[in-house]
């Protein structure tokens, strides 16, 4: 694959085959999404789409954990709102449109957008003792990325509204019973089990894996579609809020935040 003509600090991209791995590469900061994440991470799915060779494609972070989302200091910043409303959504990634299938491998952490960017995924493998989380509710935001969205399809109405509601963490075993991850494997091991299934599915016909995955979304595409206008609207509105300005400061003050419902 030509590379990208992008800086490869905080997305690396590298090939194994026919398999494209792309790497989140904040790891001091937990790999959360910054614009310039988002501006590389879009250009190399851009990039991956473009080359014919390449079938499959891993996402992984560095270091201890997947991704934590968005960084929650940074969210009041007007810059911020490329990463939020850019092409593609949250972090360029995860309403851009994909025809070759994109799997995770999560270790650590996948918080708030960090597990949107995997529901965006078509498949994840995660390690036994990764943590999950929509914890927007307790910083006065909302999981607009589409993890209310594909929650709501995805899982029974009253799981859904119980981790959507509550913002509590659960861990691989349950996100594999709900249905959230194919895969759970030992510590250390989501990277290789994922390239594994990656293999195996590029070496099956190319033209035959993106049909099957063009008709495998295209319900939920057409239920996403008519949902995005409305997550939009609603995310806007709260951002303009009260408490979506509390809750972030009193995370970075590491303080009990102090709700006005206004």
């Amino acid at each position: 694959m030509t590379e990208p003509e992008i800086s490869q600090q905080t997305v690396l991209s590298r090939r194994e085959g026919a398999v494209c791995i792309w790497t989140l590469n904040r790891p001091d900061q937990r790999n959360s999404i910054t614009p310039a994440l988002t501006r590389e991470l879009r250009a190399a799915v851009k990039a991956f789409e473009a080359d014919d060779s390449l079938r499959v494609a891993v996402l992984h972070g560095a270091g201890r954990v997947f991704c934590a989302g968005m960084d929650l200091k940074a969210v009041s910043d007007p810059a911020s709102h490329e990463v939020i409303f850019g092409e593609g959504r949250f972090a360029g990634f995860v309403d851009l449109p994909r025809r070759k299938p994109v799997i995770a491998a999560v270790h650590g952490a996948a918080m708030g957008g960090g597990l949107e960017v995997m529901l965006a995924c078509d498949m994840a493998v995660a390690e036994r003792g990764t943590r999950f989380a929509l914890p927007e509710p307790k910083v006065g935001l909302v999981a607009a990325a589409g993890g209310i969205i594909r929650l709501a399809a995805r899982l029974p109405a009253a799981k859904a509204r119980e981790l959507v509601l509550t913002g509590r963490l659960f861990e691989a075993e349950e996100a594999e019973q709900l249905g959230l991850v194919t895969r759970v494997t030992e510590p250390g091991g989501a990277l290789a089990e994922a390239l594994r299934l990656a293999a195996e599915i590029a070496g099956n016909a190319p033209l035959s894996v993106t049909a099957s995955l063009q008709l495998l979304r295209a319900a939920e595409a057409a239920a996403e579609a008519a949902q995005w206008p409305e997550n939009e609207a609603v995310l806007r509105g709260l951002l303009a809020s009260d408490d979506a300005r509390e809750g972030p400061l009193a995370f970075a003050e590491k303080r009990e935040p102090r709700w006005s419902g206004r």
